[in-house]
């Protein structure tokens, strides 16, 4: 029998986040700047010790599956507060502990000028409670707990700065395109509990072959598919998957710092963790599957083109995130799921990387975020150089760097798929590679190598997005500088597990146990991970081969095009631009998802709302029910009037008449019967 890890220490994990943001935002003023700053690091580094203390005693067998604190009991139906913690939710406590930590180092230079710093301070640290209460959770309740306070915080942080009406649209998308996704993931959520009679994890995925013999009442469609695609849906917004992801790369209005967290290791990557815990439930629909693989191929392929023609750093890397979302929901679509976490790790290191490193590049550029100002930063910030370099090498999947292992093993096990969806979705990231490669290096050779455009800026900003900082005491001084230490640090620690977690954990995660009781897998009907299997003969010999394989090429060719593109040759992409210009409106344009949402949807919602108000609230609940129960009690009062007129001789010939007319009743068929006679 496996051990049991302790309950009480694990409890500390989002406890300890939690109680930084509690002295930071009620204490904020009185403990002040350092105090804020020194209470929630404090409290993520408790964190992410006992989460490396707790992935280690997993390792080693421990596991721990049990109530926190019963809530509501309901006849068998039990609410609670409950903990499930084994290999995905460990690697997940270190994940996101980790990168919070590094996140809130950061911030201590990046907002190190900005009035709302202890409130800020207090945002990211609730932020990350939330995010380990999702993980943590061993019931579907806590689980949609933690899913939507992951929501509200991104909703306070992406309009942090709330005075500008750019961050307030953007953080009003966020939340309400979620709100779509969401209600998706309650209905997921209800149906399985009314079926199931449970909101327990294992008690459900007990009853999971039940469940997939019912049929969704008054339909044939299976019940079990129509609860994971519901579920799904969830997935979708959270983890901005086409079409619900519109909101996250206008989520680049909140701090640097924020879109770090959000994007690597928190917030979208909810979706990808759910799913993989919900696969005993997805195993059972490969109609559900086929969904989820549609889904995130187009995302994989079609965000990524945005990425090409975006010129704002954040918004680059943001069309990224939208890129390799896609390429974890294939990778769950296949059945890989172990893949899509492994791939949902290293690129959360890598990721907060970039971001980080963009953040300070903003920094040295005085928050000027256009790419075609910079050029020539590598003189510059040296740091941030080497170490953006490395997380750009680390995105396209260079063999030996962790995104190469994960990356590439979402291609072999999409190709080794037998799924109806697989053929498109191969095409589509197979493809992505080279677009990937392109709009990564695109950025990486404008920002730090050509031509310095920083002195005269040809594009200069409408307004900064960071317009709550100032030139951080540079005055008119406009040369790039490097970040101070509290930046830079972050970037060489996250460098490290950017380079050489895939080497390190593909063996134990993808072809060992690590997962053996967390993930479940029918490898008769699924069998990519098998196929995987077979060809796997070690990190290194992975590598070797991966110099061998098609995507190692389309990569090299889009860093090789880039470079053409961009140093060498710069009218090339001009003369595209010109040359497919129609095409370039469409992508600038965002595929005008968001002109149809804005002019058709909520029109519609419009139309739909006035129709409800008009003709729901005025005309039936106020003109019906409210005023017409009303006008129908002043009628009767009306009528009652006339028989109630207080003079006592009306009452005594109403008396007289009544009195005649019960006698005449009483003895009309006596008469009747004498008439007869």
């Amino acid at each position: 029998m496996a051990a049991q890890l302790n309950p009480t220490l694990l409890l500390a994990v989002p406890l300890a986040p939690l109680v930084g943001a509690t002295l930071a935002g009620f204490f904020g003023k009185a403990i002040g700047r350092a105090g804020a700053h020194t209470v929630t690091i404090l409290g993520v580094l408790v964190a992410l010790v006992i989460s490396v203390m707790t992935l280690n005693d997993v390792i080693h067998g421990a596991r721990y599956s049990g109530t926190v604190y019963e809530w509501m009991v309901l006849g068998d139906f039990k609410m609670e507060v409950g903990f499930l913690v084994d290999g995905l939710t460990a690697m997940m406590m270190c994940v996101v502990t980790f990168v919070s930590l590094m996140v809130h180092v950061y911030t201590i230079g990046y907002m190190h000028e900005d009035p709302g710093y202890q409130r800020f301070f207090a945002y990211i640290s609730l932020f990350t409670f939330s995010m380990l209460m999702l993980v943590m959770s061993n019931n579907f309740l806590q689980l949609f707990f933690g899913w939507e306070a992951v929501g509200l915080v991104s909703y306070l942080l992406i309009g942090f700065w709330y005075t500008k009406p750019t961050a307030i649209f953007a953080n009003m998308k966020a939340f309400l395109v979620n709100r779509v996704g969401d209600f998706g993931f309650i209905l997921g959520i209800g149906l399985l509990a009314a079926y199931a009679g449970t909101l327990n994890y294992g008690e459900t995925f007990a009853k999971a072959n039940d469940l997939a013999r019912l049929l969704f009442p008054g339909t044939d469609w299976m019940l079990i598919t129509v609860a994971c695609i519901c579920l799904f849906i969830g997935a979708m917004g959270k983890s901005a998957q086409f079409p619900l992801h519109v909101w996250l790369p206008d989520s680049m209005e909140g701090p640097t710092p924020i879109s770090a967290l959000i994007h690597a290791a928190t917030m979208v990557t909810a979706g990808i963790f759910m799913v993989a815990r919900m696969s005993p439930l997805f195993e059972l629909s490969d109609t559900a599957l086929n969904f989820v693989l549609v889904i995130g191929a187009i995302t994989a392929l079609f965000m990524g083109f945005l990425g090409i023609i975006q010129n704002d750093i954040k918004r680059v890397v943001a069309y990224s995130t939208l890129s390799q979302l896609g390429y974890m929901t294939v990778a769950l679509g296949v059945s890989a799921y172990s893949v899509a976490v492994f791939h949902l790790m290293t690129h959360a290191f890598f990721k907060a990387l970039l971001f980080l490193g963009a953040g300070s590049v903003i920094m040295g550029m005085h928050h000027d975020q256009d790419i075609r100002n910079m050029g020539g930063l590598w003189k510059h910030m040296k740091i941030t150089w080497i170490t953006s370099l490395l997380g750009s090498l680390a995105l396209i999947g260079t063999p030996f760097f962790a995104g190469f292992y994960s990356k590439d093993s979402i291609i072999e096990a999409v190709h080794a798929s037998r799924l109806p969806a697989a053929h498109w979705a191969y095409y589509a990231v197979v493809a992505g590679v080279f677009v990937t490669a392109f709009y990564s290096f695109r950025m990486y050779f404008l920002v730090f190598h050509g031509k310095e455009h920083f002195h005269h800026k040809p594009f200069p900003p409408e307004d900064a997005h960071d317009d709550h900082h100032d030139d951080h005491g540079h005055g008119h001084d406009h040369t790039p500088h490097e970040s101070p230490w509290v930046v830079t640090l972050p970037l060489v620690l996250l460098a490290i597990p950017s380079v050489v977690i895939g080497y390190l954990a593909i063996q134990p995660m993808l072809y060992g146990d690590f997962f053996k009781d967390s993930i479940f897998v029918d490898l008769s009907r699924h069998p990519a991970m098998a196929e995987l299997a077979q060809h796997f003969h070690g990190a290194a010999a992975m590598a070797v081969h991966g110099v061998q394989t098609l995507p190692f090429w389309l990569a090299l060719g889009g860093v090789v095009t880039a470079y053409v593109f961009y140093m060498v040759a710069p009218a090339i992409p001009a003369m595209f631009a010109r040359v497919l210009r129609p095409l370039i409106v469409v992508l600038e344009n965002k595929y005008f998802f968001d002109w149809f949402n804005e002019h058709v949807l909520s029109a519609g919602a419009r139309l739909l709302g006035r129709g409800l108000w008009k003709g729901g609230d005025q005309a039936v609940i106020d003109g019906l029910l409210i005023n017409g129960s009303a006008r129908l009690v002043g009628v009767v009062a009306g009528l009652t009037r006339l028989v109630q007129t207080g003079h006592l001789y009306w009452y005594a010939l109403v008396m007289l008449l009544g009195v005649f007319g019960l006698l005449t009743w009483q003895l009309w068929p006596a008469l009747s019967g004498m008439a007869g006679h």
